[in-house]
């Protein structure tokens, strides 16, 4: 995928935290550490630094939601994380996406902080980022 794209399927996939620019993937894939998953349908974007894997982005087409398009792409970063050699990933995902959040627990992510009035959304008001994280080594032999 080209940053255009992941910039183009991010814009109508994302709208809290804000969506990411071409230039925003552009600039992040600059690193040896950030990486990829998926395709034009969904893609995640993760980074592993030294044993820990930070899951940056995870988005789906918004016509192909509730597909299993999204569980792939988790389990697919999961798996890339740990081969990179993280034992541990963590995220951070809007209080009011529902959705992501029951994904993120069905696949073990558990709860571990917050973060108060940390994303803007359009309309001005302040919405919690919920900090999850996840060891990988369940995930890299289950």
């Amino acid at each position: 995928m080209t940053p255009d794209q992941m910039g183009d399927l991010h814009a109508r996939g994302m709208t809290t935290p804000p969506p990411w620019s071409a230039r925003d993937f552009k600039d992040l894939l600059a690193s040896p550490l950030v990486f990829t998953v998926g395709d034009t349908s969904a893609f995640a974007m993760g980074r592993v630094i030294a044993d820990e894997a930070e899951l940056l982005t995870i988005v789906t087409d918004p016509d192909q939601r509730r597909s299993g398009l999204g569980r792939a792409c988790l389990a697919t970063f999961e798996s890339e994380a740990a081969r990179r050699g993280a034992t541990t990933a963590f995220l951070e995902v809007a209080e009011t996406n529902a959705p992501a959040r029951a994904l993120y627990a069905s696949e073990g992510w558990r709860e571990t902080g917050r973060r108060k009035g940390y994303y803007a959304t359009s309309d001005g008001t302040r919405v919690d980022a919920i900090l999850m994280a996840k060891p990988l080594n369940q995930a890299a032999s289950g």
